[in-house]
């Protein structure tokens, strides 16, 4: 585990200071804070110029909008937010699993755990504010887990500082509204008044803050929040994800689910284990167009947690068992070396899950030449310069591999070709708008997905690519609108293509004379 924390922390190190983006919609999200540090809002009317609107809540970029005032907009804030989010979420797990064994050794694998994970380690460092979501969930949970075990005072004070957490993750990412139903619905089984209260309270909070920024935006909010977010579901892509994610993980399920099994049957129920069922349910959602692996990081929480008491318990020897209950007198569970066993078994699969996901940059000036000496290469056909056993699925999110040399040379090169251009310029990536100050036009994945919700009329931003508004555009994966895309190749040419980070950017320029197909 430590290893595996090494790995990440240098990735970390190393594409925190990269001034471009590195992972499609950093720079939107960069954006976001920067229209909020100004005063403007990041969600507008899509269908008039800058043709831009969020699909996300705003805690994030409220929390960056104080880093743009100082530092004007950089990346490396957003993701050294995001990438110490994650170390804190470690810490929340690892302090969950000590509250309830004591077990120290065994409450630091289990934070390393989290941190091990190849999905963590893909998208720990970048600038998306999924993990911060992550992070107020956990922290929600952790809090409140021991709750009735405490002073009416203190029950108060957890309960309310863990219902705020959960409308920061809410307002982080709406995928927080899992953690929501597990948290109230554990605190309904200990306490129905209770949970009433503050899930009221919660309900109010939320609905305030929806209605005032209905208000503010002039009802864009439900078209960016709400409507953008309904996209088309592929079945494909979860089923690849789900196996992806047992086949990479399933060493950290079994203890969880042994120890789901054991509250469930023999004790009572703890947060841990209704959050772990109900955010593994919750992982459906990462079928949808535009989800990805991320969608498995809350539940991954859950499982370390719960695998993390199931052996501190085991190790402590503190399982507690009903002598009367049936199953334990049919099966012995008495037996003098039974808890040694689980022990084992516990420590065995942890060893297994840290060689699993056991994954290694193949560049650079330290992993290199290690990658060389252990003969260590790529999975064949893989584009990146580094070894992941996760391997590729449908929505799958490639990142993991260092930024080279050649990456900062190509950037500052479309820089150059942005500098030179007269005219507005179009980017699936916002990052060459800020280095060149220039206003960023449009967020393509946006109105897309508009679009296919019939809430996106294109016909502006159609006439701005037929009359060569834009004297540059630039495309990476297409993702702009069906539309959209094809005035753009009507009525453009590709003068350039610059490869960076895997892909190939092309920059279009306006043909000779505007198409009026």
């Amino acid at each position: 585990m430590v290893v595996h924390t090494i790995i990440y922390i240098v990735f970390g190190i190393a594409l925190i200071p990269f001034p471009f983006d590195y992972d499609q919609a950093e720079g939107y999200e960069l954006n976001n804070a920067v229209l909020i540090a100004e005063g403007g809002c990041p969600y507008c009317d899509n269908d008039i110029f800058p043709f831009y609107g969020s699909g996300y809540p705003p805690v994030f970029h409220i929390i960056m909008a104080p880093f743009v005032t100082l530092f004007g907009p950089q990346f490396w804030y957003g993701r050294l937010i995001i990438f110490a989010a994650t170390f804190i979420t470690a810490f929340a797990i690892s302090w969950a699993v000590h509250r309830e064994t004591e077990h120290k050794l065994i409450s630091i694998i289990a934070g390393l755990a989290f941190l091990a994970s190849n999905y963590i380690y893909h998208i720990g460092p970048l600038l998306r504010q999924h993990l911060l979501m992550v992070l107020f969930e956990t922290l929600a949970i952790v809090i409140v887990a021991n709750a009735f075990n405490v002073t009416q005072k203190q029950q108060r004070q957890k309960l309310f500082f863990g219902f705020l957490f959960l409308l920061l993750a809410g307002y982080t990412k709406q995928l927080a509204y899992a953690t929501c139903i597990a948290l109230a619905g554990w605190v309904f089984l200990r306490n129905p008044r209770t949970a009433i209260q503050y899930s009221l309270g919660l309900i109010a909070a939320a609905g305030l803050i929806f209605g005032i920024s209905m208000l503010a935006t002039d009802n864009q909010w439900f078209t960016n929040i709400i409507i953008a977010n309904q996209n088309p579901y592929i079945t494909e892509q979860f089923i690849g994800l789900m196996l992806q994610f047992l086949r990479l993980h399933w060493w950290l399920l079994v203890p969880a689910v042994l120890m789901f099994v054991y509250e469930f049957y023999f004790d009572r129920l703890s947060v841990y284990s209704i959050w772990f069922v109900v955010s593994f349910i919750a992982t459906a959602g990462s079928g949808k167009w535009g989800a990805g692996d991320s969608y498995y990081a809350t539940v991954l929480v859950s499982m370390c947690i719960l695998s993390g008491i199931f052996v501190g318990r085991s190790l402590n020897q503190g399982w507690s068992l009903p002598s009367k209950n049936y199953i334990v007198r049919l099966f012995n569970f008495r037996i003098p070396y039974f808890q040694q066993f689980l022990a084992f078994f516990g420590l065995i699969l942890l060893i297994g899950y840290g060689a699993t996901v056991f994954k290694l940059p193949t560049s650079g000036p330290i992993f290199g030449p290690i990658a060389n000496a252990l003969n260590i290469s790529p999975l064949p056909s893989w584009r990146y310069p580094l070894y992941d056993p996760a391997g590729w699925t449908v929505g799958y999110a490639v990142t993991g591999h260092f930024p080279s040399q050649q990456d900062y040379v190509n950037g500052w090169e479309i820089i150059d070709e942005v500098n030179k251009t007269d005219g507005l310029v179009m980017s699936e990536d916002a990052g060459f708008s800020f280095q060149s100050g220039r206003e960023v036009i449009t967020n393509g994945v946006q109105l897309k997905n508009l679009w296919e919700n019939d809430q996106y009329d294109p016909s502006e931003l159609i006439d701005y690519i037929e009359n060569h508004r834009f004297g540059l555009i630039i495309l990476r994966a297409d993702l702009f609108p069906p539309p959209v895309l094809i005035a753009i190749k009507s009525n453009y040419e590709i003068d350039k293509t610059i490869p960076m980070n895997g892909f190939e950017y092309e920059l279009w320029r306006p043909s000779e004379s505007p198409s009026t197909e």
